[in-house]
């Protein structure tokens, strides 16, 4: 068994690593791997000056050299009438029947080295197989582990919804004992509303049990969810880097776009937070708790500190965040000008202009004339339902996510793509024009 071991790694040796044959006519290049010369000289076919080498991508240029003792080798190989050993599993280019080295990252696809250089792939980034399978397989067990933590989260909210509506069932049936203790000392007297008052509660624990159903089918629905896409990327992180890389797109694709949040829930996690007045903007005051900030066309006499905005009219919050989920909501008083709400990075431009996205480490939502949009590059036009009266704010530090909310009705106004935060966060607004005014609640 040793020696047939012996022998498979000798006839691995004598294989070509484009046509998966015995090696024709063997060549070196510069870099040190063996080729057949049709091979070799077909994958440089119409490059001018040097090329990549097509198992390790080192740039050789065109001098061949022949390596007769591999070629004596092949022959004597051949003699034994062996045929060349493949890997299982191993794929074939349809187009060129050569072997998938490399993976274009534009097309998100394994390509032959004949695909490389042809004008379809040419001025494509492309990286060898496992490689690409190494970067790919860091995202998928990245997405694995905040899917852990969201799973964990919605386990944790269940817990508390059941908790909660037990302790309305017991309340329920507290009362409903001193109800019948009072009709039986009052029998005579409440006889006729008796039905009346035990179909009121009739309906209390039928509507209990309904809104109780509903959110915990919901929250049991998501954890059979999660815990799908988790086995999931838990399986493709096993498979070959062939199979890894099928549908890496649809994959990832499924777990950025995924809407798992429950919009209630974000307000258990409500803070209190104040506008830092040196930060503000000249033109715009605030009140002496730092819960209303209003524009106006006179600049205010202010000492022109380095935390102070000096070009645009903003202002940040008195504390920032570094981790943990946090809720917070902006009234709109007036709304006769424009207004920015949502958070920015501490390094912020203070005295200059702002880059308002995310790239900017600007996190927001504007409203303008009945226009909202949210300030990504390019921008996302939004179209509320009803336009939004109070803006509800939520911060996921460690989740990478920023979602603002019309905090009446909690429709979903945008939520940004998912980020990964390393500066401490601040509330941010934004104002201009006469009249607009915030107030934080």
């Amino acid at each position: 068994m040793a020696a047939a071991a012996q022998l498979g790694n000798l006839q691995e040796e004598a294989i070509c690593s484009v046509c998966l044959e015995y090696f024709t006519d063997p060549v070196t290049i510069d870099c040190g791997h063996n080729f057949c010369r049709s091979c070799i000289t077909l994958c440089w076919k119409g490059v001018d000056g040097n090329f990549p080498c097509p198992q390790c991508r080192e740039i050789s240029g065109k001098s061949l050299r022949p390596n007769w003792q591999l070629g004596n080798m092949v022959e004597m190989l051949k003699q034994l009438h062996l045929s060349p050993v493949k890997s299982p599993g191993e794929n074939l280019c349809v187009k060129h029947n050569q072997a998938l080295l490399l993976f274009c990252a534009e097309d998100q696809r394994m390509i032959c080295v004949v695909c490389r250089e042809s004008k379809e792939h040419k001025t494509h980034a492309a990286s060898p197989v496992e490689e690409a399978a190494e970067e790919y397989k860091a995202k998928l067990q990245e997405w694995q582990r905040l899917l852990k933590n969201e799973d964990k989260y919605v386990q944790e909210s269940k817990i508390k919804e059941e908790e909660q509506y037990q302790t309305m069932r017991n309340k329920l049936r507290t009362e409903k004992k001193k109800l019948e203790s009072e009709i039986e000392k009052l029998w005579h007297l409440l006889k006729e509303n008796e039905q009346t008052l035990h179909g009121r509660l009739k309906e209390m624990e039928k509507k209990i049990t309904m809104v109780e159903n509903a959110n915990i089918t919901k929250l049991s629905n998501q954890i059979t969810y999660l815990n799908a896409v988790i086995t999931e990327i838990g399986k493709k992180c096993e498979a070959p880097a062939w199979e890894l890389l099928k549908d890496v797109r649809s994959t990832l694709s499924r777990c950025d776009n995924m809407k798992i949040q429950n919009p209630e829930a974000v307000k258990s996690f409500k803070v209190m937070v104040t506008l830092d007045r040196d930060t503000a903007h000249p033109q715009l005051v605030l009140s002496e708790g730092g819960r209303r900030v209003r524009y106006t066309d006179t600049a205010q006499t202010l000492p022109d500190t380095s935390k102070r905005f000096t070009t645009w009219t903003c202002v940040l919050g008195s504390e920032g965040f570094t981790s943990g989920r946090h809720y917070w909501e902006v009234q709109l008083l007036r709304q006769g000008g424009a207004w920015d709400v949502g958070v920015a990075a501490e390094s912020v431009k203070r005295k200059e202009g702002i880059p308002w996205s995310p790239e900017g480490g600007v996190w927001v939502v504007q409203g303008a004339g009945g226009r909202y949009t949210a300030l990504t590059d390019p921008e996302t036009r939004l179209f509320p339902r009803e336009n939004p009266l109070k803006l509800g704010v939520y911060l996921d530090y460690d989740g990478g996510r920023l979602s603002l909310y019309n905090a009446d009705s909690m429709e979903l106004l945008y939520s940004f793509p998912q980020a990964r935060f390393t500066q401490r966060l601040f509330p941010y607004c934004w104002l201009l024009g006469g009249g607009v005014e915030l107030r934080l609640v």
